[in-house]
């Protein structure tokens, strides 16, 4: 066959038996647009910080951040104490400890929820959660906020219903007096049990945006998974599933409740933890119930605090060092910090976790954006995680937009569009 001329082939079926198959699976075409639409593409923080609504201030990121960094002088004052009670590697220790001081310094909470339910101990909890809306509006004027903050108002069960629907009234009206919500604006509605309280949460969200004008659709919450019916409803599906329809898109993540769940099904006081095995099956049934509908799933705490002398200050931060690395290796990026002394191992760990995989990501992604060769056959779902990888390590500070840039002659944007492909990319080149 002469160069240019394209080779003959021969089909049986014809054009109108592809164009039947078509319109038979338009309507799962059109589900599978509607229930996975896929990671909305934003920044997930690394961690969620709890402050109760009676002792949220206006200092608190930063008296965080300084409470932290004084903590660090008094027990890890350098790079090679830090790293020798974390076990973090020569090759890391100093950029990682580096790393965590200007972390603390220029954004020490990524994430911070004013809390209306168990950890709210005051007395005024309409004066609480007024003050908590002037304050968060004044923290996103005055640039000194987090990248994300609201509120966990209490759940839908009977006793408390009407007192959450009435705090989470006032915050979102002070905020609309103040200036209209913050772009930040994260809702936390707890211990959820039955998809209805979730459709009860759309239903009041609705009402609030129709009261105020705003555009439908505005306000979305997390749901928190506390209790063991969220995971096995009592016909036996998962019952999480259907709390992600339930809210009508509106949900954005599903936050794991270490001891309340654990408590839950009995687990005893000492082994309350989120490694238990308890704990991981409840998040692998949240994560497959979420996985490509845009919602994220958090890991929980621990409720073990830095504190008092060095030794167990050091064990403390030992044992949530690896308790964040077990879940960041589980694609649980996310997790809660009760202390302000959780907050050093909280990034150092995800650092870490970014820093030694990074050269062999960039390059792995490098040589398929030029479809190089390597010792790894890459595919398409795999460039996606490898640039999920980069701008989640990117978005937290653990790597340099120019280091990335130089590893892999890629842009942002250009690790944006690996990480967002097309729903039929990711099955062309393989399984």
């Amino acid at each position: 066959m002469g160069q240019g001329q394209q080779e003959k082939v021969a089909t049986s079926l014809a054009g109108a038996v592809s164009e039947e198959i078509s319109a038979s699976l338009a309507p799962v075409d059109a589900e599978l647009e509607r229930r996975y639409p896929g990671d909305p593409g934003t920044r997930q923080p690394v961690h969620t910080v709890y402050v109760p609504g009676d002792a949220f201030a206006a200092d608190t990121v930063r008296s965080w951040g300084d409470q932290a960094l004084a903590l660090l002088d008094e027990h890890a004052p350098d790079a090679a104490s830090f790293a020798a009670v974390l076990g973090l590697s020569d090759e890391l220790a100093e950029p990682v400890h580096a790393r965590v001081r200007a972390k603390l310094e220029r954004e020490p909470i990524e994430d911070l929820r004013v809390d209306f339910e168990d950890g709210y101990k005051g007395r005024d909890e309409d004066a609480d959660a007024a003050r908590a809306a002037r304050l968060i509006a004044e923290a996103y004027r005055n640039g000194t906020a987090a990248p994300y903050m609201g509120i966990r108002m209490k759940c839908m069960e009977a006793p408390v219903r009407d007192r959450g629907i009435r705090t989470l009234d006032i915050f979102l009206t002070g905020l609309m007096e103040a200036g209209g919500l913050p772009d930040g604006l994260v809702l936390t509605l707890p211990k959820v049990t039955y998809p209805e309280q979730v459709t009860a949460m759309v239903r009041l969200l609705e009402a609030f945006e129709k009261a105020r004008g705003l555009e439908p659709g505005r306000l979305g919450f997390e749901i928190q998974i506390e209790t063991s019916q969220s995971i096995l409803a009592a016909d036996g599906t998962a019952a999480v599933a259907r709390m992600i329809q339930a809210a009508e898109g509106r949900a954005t993540g599903l936050h794991y409740g270490t001891f309340d769940y654990s408590a839950c099904l009995g687990v005893s006081a000492a082994y309350q933890a989120s490694d238990h095995p308890a704990a991981d099956h409840a998040k692998a049934i949240m994560q497959v119930a979420a996985a490509g509908t845009g919602v994220r799933v958090s890991d929980g705490s621990t409720n073990v605090l830095p504190v008092g002398t060095t030794e167990k200050v050091h064990d403390a931060w030992r044992l949530h060092y690896g308790l964040t690395r077990r879940a960041l290796a589980r694609a649980y990026y996310q997790g809660w910090d009760m202390h302000p002394g959780h907050i050093p191992t909280r990034y150092a760990a995800v650092f870490a976790f970014y820093r030694e995989g990074f050269e062999q990501a960039a390059a792995r992604l490098a040589r398929y954006a030029n479809h190089a060769g390597g010792d790894v056959m890459d595919e398409p779902a795999t460039a996606k995680a490898l640039s999920g990888y980069l701008l989640r390590g990117l978005d937290c500070g653990a790597l340099d937009t120019a280091e990335v840039a130089r590893l892999t002659g890629l842009t942002r944007a250009d690790l944006e569009g690996f990480a967002a492909p097309r729903r039929g990319d990711l099955t062309i080149s393989g399984a």
